[in-house]
């Protein structure tokens, strides 16, 4: 029987070739989305996984509200992994792990920069599983000077992965002995680094300061541990151990800090939340956003349910074709489940095809994503293990679910109303059909009204005012390995196209950050202190950046009294409350416990500028005059950039011959902080094309049963005079109706959602009442011109062969 029900789908099938390959190619295009959706989902839910005691780990973050600032770090105090494996008995064990910028590493006579680089306590290694392939993980990173490599490192330097014992130089003065050698990290991991450095050689992570957070701490908590319980006793802790240091640095108890409104607080982060649901200050790498995996998995199982009602609609379509065999098989004493088991057999014959389809196309198409959504995807051994069940399973029940209708739906006809031509009610009657139709162009709108605001809000940040110069700044990397960076300063600066240069590794785009407290007075009052960025310029900076004084003056190249000078933002001088900044005093404090100050006074006051993401709003910023060596940024005029680029790069050659010349430019690391965003925004005009086309597949199957249920009322008409563009119009207008209303239905909706994404922003653009218009209209066309096609080659039809038979 199965064999018979094969053969006959397979007939029914080859038969109907221009309608087979309608259905595989609908079916194909949602399912191939559907995939690549799924490998993107996938990818983002694996983040660290890979570790075996997963449920157990924790990292401590540190919630801070004082002077102003109210921020969430991924870093803590130096002491208090310690303190956590003295006082919690629910703790296992505790590690930290310390950046400190690229390390330079000797490779022969060159040195390059390796930026995944870290120092670690050696507990790392029982916390997370990165399996050791030589050495021993129990005492690798106990000694002072010992690093720990991955393979790649081994073989990049030493050319064999038998390496325990030898030696790297790291700034040209530092060696370290490889004590360990660990596997490539996974690339889903919330951190990846290719060098461990031991944490004892770090003098900071001796010190017993809990006023300074720099360190990344995690906790393997015991098997049954209750977390809860955990995180109540964390004020105690905080009470009795930055208590003192609070009380000697700024004169406040921690219960007097809670009082005035500011707090210190610890909070525990699951390991397996940080990739998708935490995005504060100081994460090791840039995170997920669970957002997107939810409105991405969400516009998979879209996609798919569109696919599946195009393929109800265009077997529907067909309804007249199939009736009489129906009505026929009936008379002959076929029973309606074997009917419907027929339809269905077809239903899952046409989804395999799709499915193998959409299998080569998602294989194909896997670069491209992985260009567009910046991931490493890829089809392997341990992809094959879950996605062939996954597709045998969806064939299955997407065959079925695809061809229920149409199998309930035929099988239903009563052989001798189908026998003497009476089908079933034509489209006006199918209410299951139209609302089919507002489904799937009610998600086309709503895809294409959110890319629209994407794009507007991505156009917006290109555009704005961002109180600084972002174009034409050449930026050089690495200056601090130069022996002396002003002489190569000097040198680009006699270059001809060379305006003005800075060197600095402070920049609005990215790169080093401080943060300090000033007070207004040397009693330390928490009433008048500022919570601020701190940075370390030279007396071109601000030219350079093309930013603008407002008040006041910038920095003098020679002025001894600039040495305790500050330029400070609007933001500072608003929170300060100075009506005239100006000759104003600040005191900034010398170290982390606060016992030593320094007097410094304001000299300028320049215009906000946004140094970081429009995300956040403009928050205060104060310039101090210092030499500050890590990068080298240069303002250039010149219609030879390739070759003013080249004789900066010969200069660099002759000042520091052994070492890499690296360079960005500024307008590139600015786009490169909504990466993510222009990544999403391509991703969904893709989808939604995908969206656009399946759903106008469906219309098609729709216009094509109109047309067909109508074909003798359009043969009357036709005879009685009407014209083609009375009949295009005719069939048209009921679909054009179910569009308009799903644009009233999808157009709040998508307004909302976007209101809410656009919340995320600081400084966003509004959405303008001609984005709706714009999507509706478009709708309305592309599904004029896929109906179109099916009535006017309905109205050309002669009226005869329609008629002939009554």
């Amino acid at each position: 029987m199965f064999k018979n029900y094969i053969k006959t789908a397979f007939r029914n099938l080859t038969k109907n070739k221009a309608f087979t390959i309608i259905n595989v190619l609908g079916l194909a295009l949602g399912l191939c989305v559907c995939m690549l959706i799924v490998f993107y989902v996938v990818d983002e839910l694996s983040y660290d996984k890979y570790n075996t005691k997963l449920d157990r780990i924790y990292r401590v973050n540190n919630n801070i509200k004082f002077a102003g600032m109210n921020r969430q770090f991924a870093q803590s105090p130096a002491p208090l992994a310690a303190s956590f494996q003295t006082n919690f008995p629910e703790v296992e064990t505790t590690a930290r792990m310390r950046q400190w910028g690229s390390y330079k590493v000797r490779k022969g006579d060159q040195n390059v920069h390796e930026d995944r680089t870290v120092y670690a306590d050696n507990s790392l290694f029982d916390i997370f599983t990165l399996p050791m392939v030589q050495g021993d993980a129990k005492t690798a990173l106990k000694d002072p000077r010992t690093a720990v490599i991955t393979e790649t490192i081994a073989k990049k330097y030493f050319n064999t992965d038998n390496v325990i014992g030898k030696t790297l130089l790291l700034n040209d003065s530092l060696n370290y002995k490889v004590t360990g050698v660990i596997k490539d990290m996974p690339k889903q991991s919330h951190f990846r680094f290719d060098i461990f450095l031991s944490m004892i050689t770090l003098e900071e992570s001796k010190e017993d300061t809990w006023l300074s957070n720099n360190f990344n701490t995690y906790i393997l908590l015991k098997p049954g541990a209750n977390v809860k319980n955990l995180e109540s006793k964390f004020p105690n802790l905080v009470r009795k151990e930055a208590g003192g240091q609070l009380e000697a640095g700024i004169k406040m108890s921690y219960d007097e800090l809670e009082k005035s409104g500011n707090f210190y607080r610890l909070a525990l982060v699951p390991l397996a939340d940080i990739h998708l649901h935490s995005n504060i200050v100081a994460e090791l790498e840039a995170n997920g956003n669970i957002q997107y995996v939810y409105i991405f998995s969400a516009i998979a199982i879209f996609i798919l349910l569109i696919a599946c009602v195009n393929f109800m609609n265009l077997s529907t379509a067909r309804s007249s074709n199939r009736a009489r065999e129906v009505g026929v098989r009936k008379v002959l004493g076929s029973l309606r489940k074997y009917l419907i088991a027929q339809f269905l057999s077809e239903s899952i014959m046409v989804t395999l095809i799709a499915t193998i389809i959409a299998v080569i196309g998602a294989y194909l198409l896997l670069p491209f994503f992985n260009q567009t959504s910046g991931k490493e995807l890829a089809i392997t051994q341990q992809t094959l293990v879950w996605l062939v069940p996954s597709l045998i399973v969806a064939v299955v029940v997407i065959g079925c679910l695809a061809g229920s209708y149409p199998a309930f739906f035929l099988s239903a006809f009563q052989p001798i109303d189908v026998l003497k031509g009476k089908l079933a009610s034509g489209f006006k009657g199918g209410f299951l059909r139209s609302f089919l139709v507002v489904f799937q162009f009610g998600i086309s709108i709503f895809l294409i009204i959110g890319t629209i605001v994407i794009y507007n809000q991505l156009k917006f940040i290109q555009s704005k005012d961002l109180g600084f110069g972002r174009d034409h700044v050449v930026m050089i990397k690495n200056t601090d390995d130069l022996n002396n960076a002003n002489v190569l300063k000097d040198e680009l600066m006699r270059l001809p196209g060379v305006k003005n240069a800075t060197l600095t590794g402070f920049t609005p785009t990215g790169g080093w950050r401080n943060s300090t407290t000033f007070f207004a007075s040397e009693a330390k009052d928490t009433k008048n202190a500022l919570a601020t960025q701190n940075w370390e310029v030279d007396e071109n900076y601000i030219p350079t950046m093309g930013m603008h004084i407002i008040a006041g003056r910038n920095f003098e190249k020679g002025r001894l009294a600039d040495s305790t000078g500050l330029v400070i933002n609007e933001a500072a001088a608003k929170q300060l409350g100075f009506a005239d900044p100006i000759g104003k005093e600040l005191f900034a404090p010398m170290d982390n416990m606060l016992s030593k100050m320094r007097r410094m006074h304001i000299i300028g006051v320049m215009k906000d500028f946004n140094f970081n993401s429009l995300r956040e709003n403009v928050t205060p910023v104060v310039f101090l005059l210092g030499n500050n060596n890590g990068q080298l940024s240069v303002l250039v005029n010149t219609d030879d950039m390739t070759g003013l680029v080249q004789q900066m790069k010969n200069k660099w050659q002759s000042v520091a011959p052994n070492v890499a010349f690296d360079y960005s430019f500024m307008d590139e690391e600015f786009d490169a902080l909504y990466r993510t965003e222009q990544r999403m925004g391509k991703i969904f005009i893709s989808f939604t094309t995908m969206a656009i086309i399946i759903a106008c597949l469906g219309l098609f199957g729709l216009a094509a049963y109109a047309a067909e249920q109508r074909t003798k009322e359009i043969g009357i008409r036709k005879v009685l005079g009407a014209n083609v563009s009375t009949i295009v119009g005719m069939l048209s207008k009921d679909f054009i109706k179910l569009v308009v209303i799903a644009i009233a239905i999808a157009a709040p909706l998508a307004w909302l959602s976007m209101q809410e994404w656009l919340k995320g922003f600081a400084y966003r653009d509004t959405i303008k009442w001609w984005v709706v218009a714009a999507a509706g209209a478009g709708a309305i066309i592309i599904a004029f011109v896929t109906i179109s096609f099916q009535s006017i080659k309905a109205a050309l039809a002669n009226p005869v062969k329609s008629l002939k038979n009554e």
